[in-house]
């Protein structure tokens, strides 16, 4: 027992000294080979304790940071997962990496797409293959909840474990990750002619290091936080992360289990009252659920800061939503190409210069009116858009009148 512990010391010093050596500017492939041939394997904790020793022992959190890429570079593929729990279906964690095969569904056809440049040859081809790029990159700025949920969510948790530098590292990527997404989105949408070199250097310096930011972040998540974190929280942990969850909103993936743990008693979630009060009259909540989800139309909410906060779910739903959608931007929803359209909808219901906008549209044998309607207060102050789908093909085909009861099949 006595050698598997020293063995266990020294991988452990050995690991530290890499990363100082990198610290002091020694080159990453020659740490790699001296890693993989003294320690071949790292257990996925021992990485989080030398973070949280380094920072402990005044290595400022922006050195742990910079060398963060470098040296989980250095160790991918390296580090011992052995012994890590089993992850129950519907659990926080297994929602994060359900999340995270979503986020690299898209990342893999970036990859694929970033190669496809070179058969741009015009402004026009350049233009189109932006806007295919776009559509990719619309996914990935819905990352912003898998972090937020992580820094909101998880990462106090690991705080009340003591394991603080870890999580202050990865917050700091995030942010850098931020950055980046950020800077996508503005070459993505600039204005103007551009060449095919202008692209390349586009698509070399914004795009491949956003989308390989977040490709990083989930190797992190996936080799090192996800195994640490299951060993360290309680199940009535987990279970208080997931009754938070929704307030937060998920990533590209909308789990189909609600996972609950053995012994753990219900917690209810606080709704200020089952009795729902409004002016004219009022619900039980069980009964205002039963009634927005049948109205025969869709409606989805965006508040003032345009996220979707709601959407009813009706038996027959025009346009598909899933609870993936709650809190992302309404643009984010959209295609590229119908963008402007929504931003100028929500720019003139802000202004207070609309308060009404109407579309209608033919899918196969559907006809479907969709509009959009500005909230607000009681003092004209806009708080909201309402959007409100319906379809119509039945209405249309009434002819005549129909005053005795019958039952429609």
């Amino acid at each position: 027992m006595s050698e598997l512990i020293n063995n266990s010391k020294e991988k452990k010093k050995l690991l530290k000294h890499m990363i100082l050596q990198l610290h002091e500017g020694e080159a990453p492939d020659l740490v790699r080979n001296r890693l993989t041939d003294i320690l071949r394997e790292v257990p996925y904790d021992m990485v989080v304790e030398v973070e949280q020793e380094l920072i402990s022992e005044g290595l400022p959190v922006d050195e742990v940071l910079k060398l963060c890429d470098i040296h989980t570079d250095v160790l991918d593929g390296h580090i011992d997962q052995t012994g890590a729990k089993e992850i129950p279906a519907g659990h926080p964690i297994d929602i994060f990496k359900n999340e995270n095969i979503e986020l690299r569904k898209r990342i893999d056809e970036l990859n694929q797409q970033y190669l496809m440049l070179i058969s741009c040859n015009t402004s026009e081809a350049i233009k189109a293959y932006f806007l295919k790029l776009k559509v990719f990159f619309n996914d990935l700025y819905d990352v912003e909840k898998h972090y937020l949920r992580k820094e909101n969510l998880l990462f106090p948790y690991l705080e009340k474990n003591g394991i603080t530098g870890p999580p202050k590292v990865m917050w700091g990527k995030h942010d850098e990750t931020r950055e980046l997404l950020k800077a996508a989105a503005e070459a993505l949408t600039a204005e103007g002619e551009i060449t095919t070199e202008e692209a390349q250097t586009v698509v070399d310096l914004i795009l491949i290091p956003a989308s390989k930011a977040i490709d990083d972040m989930i190797m992190k998540e996936e080799e090192i936080l996800f195994p640490m974190a299951m060993d360290l929280l309680t199940d009535s942990d987990w279970y208080e992360i997931q009754l938070q969850t929704l307030e937060i909103g998920y990533c590209l993936y909308d789990p189909e289990i609600e996972w609950k743990p053995e012994g753990i008693e219900e917690v209810e979630i606080e709704i200020s009252a089952d009795s729902i009060q409004l002016p004219s009259g009022s619900f039980m909540l069980r009964e205002l659920i039963a009634v927005l989800n049948k109205l025969p139309v869709d409606m989805t909410f965006v508040d003032k800061n345009d996220k979707v906060k709601f959407f009813s779910q009706g038996d027959h739903r025009i346009f598909h939503r899933s609870r993936a959608i709650l809190n992302r931007d309404v643009r984010m929803c959209h295609p590229p190409s119908s963008m402007h359209v929504v931003d100028q909808i929500l720019n003139d219901f802000k202004s207070g210069k609309e308060d009404k906008a109407s579309f209608w549209i033919q899918m196969g044998a559907k006809f479907i009116l969709i509009e959009y309607y500005a909230l607000k207060d009681d003092k004209d102050a806009y708080f909201g858009t309402l959007e409100v789908s319906q379809d119509l093909s039945y209405a249309r085909s009434l002819e005549g009148e129909q005053r005795l009861l019958s039952y429609d099949k």
